[in-house]
């Protein structure tokens, strides 16, 4: 029945004859098979070669396709099931499903939906079964991919306190470069939201004809309007996710620029833009819920003042007026001041020598800067409101739930380490924005990983640079429906928590996790190789609170990037899986000391699915490889 189903697919294409190397692409494109061009151009010339001439019969495509289609690992599961051989009956399919793949809750309406939407001979699918051709089908589907399909909807509860989520946060969202000497593009707003990123920072300068501009302050970085950034905004803001949008303002315009600045933001954002309290509530005690802010653009700035003083102004025309912040009540949280901690716990020598007077350290006398903001743009600030972090007691008694702090990562990295306790508790109560130190000039990135495992929600990361660190940021955001926001463990939520990262004691949930690794297909061949070849190896790391770091290597398949074959399995015990991530990582083996990056795919643990599962690749830009993959076998208790 394959025999004539296929031949009926592809008779039309050989009606003139035999078909060349363009005819066969454009069949299997026609077919829908992904190929990579490489692997291809290798196998039809392999064909070739027992031919004379540059085109091939109907039996020559039919091993073309069989060679890249045909897995021998799927046939081996294919013939374990199937009763003849050639088909596998909806009941055996049924006991593929709940012994392989772990599908408990599957019934006979699971095999038969399968049946229907995979099998491509209809004889076949009205006998209730699965040719080879319907299985190989639903083995490369999203169904069969090592990310769970529940977790590509959004099954999270986003009625929580926006503070009991980690927020997708970009920085110096406006370059696509380095931060020296690099373009500012509207580029870097367009791709972030695309993305899913939901916390965009804009550097605002004063520009000529009163008219703003972002980028990088005294650097040589180029200047775009303001205005234009906030039109690609909102164009873009709910593009992929409906939850809110926050954008993080860096702001050393004057008040005259402000006012253009808050007149923008409300002419071209409209009703997206929020500038009072939901339900009109003066007094916040609790902030709202993603859910509760659905399709609104929040702006996170300085605030002069109440909120009642802010929509007692807005019932009247108060155009021009500004206020003046001395740094001590300035709440900024501008990067400039990168990683200094407010109040720092460096003992001086004499206090280490037990000398009383100096148990408080000498201020210095520091001029009082002044800052004036407008009270157009401090106005539209409601629940991110930027406030200077001093320590977690001070904000601990002083602090507002709505009020903000952005620390920069080396002072959060000291903080992690030496007050973790005190960190999340923090967190369970503020927003907090860890942003990359002002020395990254290459807008390198730092490890979000650490910082998560605090509970910190926005980990604001360099989008523009592609490394490990932005694909762990890619791979966690996957979850819950790459919407932007995913909701933090218990343990990172609840006030009176004693969970740290070095000490997880009770919040451990160990999970006992088994890799097969079985194959790869379809690799990228490795850039020195002039045909489709590379030597590749698979690295196997998990990102997650200390002792669950880990990683493991499978051993190198020489010159097969077409079909490798590992059959190796790798054990991991994981402690706290909630916050843990995997990252599959292929290398090609250059030389005993270099390796070159094939692909990877990084995704949370516990999206993890069970089973036979294929492994999708990504480039180092971030771009699914679409004919890449590796299949392994993934159990966990």
């Amino acid at each position: 029945m394959s025999h004539t189903w296929f031949w009926n697919l592809i008779q039309n294409d050989f009606k003139t004859g035999n078909i060349d190397f363009e005819g066969c692409m454009r069949l299997l494109e026609k077919m829908q098979i992904n190929f990579d061009e490489d692997h291809f151009k290798h196998i039809f010339k392999k064909t070739l070669d027992k031919r004379t001439g540059d085109a091939i019969s109907m039996d020559d495509f039919r091993a073309i396709y069989r060679a890249l289609v045909h897995r021998p690992e799927y046939d081996e599961l294919f013939k374990a099931y199937s009763t003849d051989g050639k088909t596998l009956p909806d009941g055996q399919l049924l006991k593929f499903l709940i012994k392989e793949q772990f599908q408990t809750e599957a019934n006979e309406t699971t095999a038969l939906e399968i049946i229907m939407k995979y099998e491509p001979i209809d004889e076949v699918r009205k006998k209730r079964q699965l040719s080879f051709e319907g299985f190989i089908r639903y083995m490369n589907s999203e169904e069969c991919s090592v990310f769970k399909i529940q977790h590509k909807t959004i099954y999270q509860d986003m009625t929580q306190p926006l503070c009991d989520y980690f927020i997708s946060s970009s920085h110096n969202t406006y370059l696509i470069s380095d931060q020296l000497m690099g373009p500012s593009h509207l580029w870097g707003y367009t791709s972030a939201l695309l993305k899913g990123c939901r916390c965009l920072e804009i550097d605002c300068w004063d520009g000529h004809n009163n008219e703003p501009v972002v980028y990088h302050g005294h650097t040589l970085t180029s200047k775009i309007p303001f205005r234009s950034v906030i039109h690609v905004i909102d164009k873009y803001a709910f593009m992929s996710s409906a939850y809110p949008l926050v954008l993080s303002l860096e702001n050393h315009c004057s008040p005259k620029q402000q006012e253009v600045m808050a007149e923008c933001m409300k002419t071209i954002l409209g009703d997206k833009l929020l500038s009072s309290p939901i339900g009109g509530e003066v007094e916040i005690s609790r902030l709202p819920s993603p859910e509760a802010l659905k399709f609104k653009v929040l702006i996170k700035n300085k605030k002069v003042g109440t909120l009642e003083e802010s929509l007692q102004r807005m019932e009247e025309d108060y155009h021009g007026e500004t206020e003046e912040m001395s740094d001590s009540d300035d709440q900024s949280d501008n990067e400039s001041s990168d990683d200094t901690l407010p109040l720092r716990a460096s003992r001086s020598p004499a206090k280490r020598r037990g000398d009383p007077r100096s148990s408080i350290p000498p201020q210095k006398k520091t001029k009082v800067k002044k800052t004036k903001i407008a009270l157009a743009l401090s106005d539209l600030v409601v629940y991110t409101k930027s406030q200077k972090f001093v320590s977690f007691d001070h904000s601990l008694q002083h602090q507002k739930c709505y009020e903000n702090n952005s620390i920069g990562e080396r002072a959060a990295r000291k903080l992690a380490r030496t007050s973790a306790k005190e960190f999340i508790s923090h967190t369970t109560r503020f927003i907090t924005r860890i942003y990359p130190k002002g020395t990254r000039m290459t807008s390198s990135n730092y490890n979000p990983q650490e910082f998560w495992n605090v509970g910190c929600q926005m980990v604001a990361l360099n989008f523009q640079t592609p490394g490990t660190q932005m694909e762990l940021q890619d791979g966690k955001f996957l979850d819950n429906g790459g919407c932007g926001y995913v909701l933090k463990p218990g343990f990172l939520r609840d006030r009176n928590t004693s969970f740290t990262p070095r000490n997880v004691g009770g919040y451990s949930k160990p999970m006992s996790l088994s890799i097969r690794l079985i194959s790869g297909h379809q690799l990228p061949p490795s850039s020195i190789s002039k045909t489709n070849k590379a030597d590749p190896m698979v690295q196997i790391e998990i990102y997650g609170v200390p002792e669950d770091q880990a990683r493991k290597k499978s051993s190198v398949i020489k010159s097969n990037a077409l079909c490798p074959k590992w059959n190796e399995t790798f054990s991991f015990t994981i402690q706290v899986p909630e916050l843990a991530m995997i990252r599959f990582c292929v290398e090609d083996e250059v030389s005993l000391v270099n390796n070159e990056f094939l692909g990877q795919y990084t995704l949370p643990v516990m999206s993890l699915n069970t089973g036979y599962r294929n492994i999708p690749l990504i480039s180092k830009e971030g771009i699914k490889l679409e004919s890449a993959s590796l299949f392994a076998h993934i159990w966990y208790y």
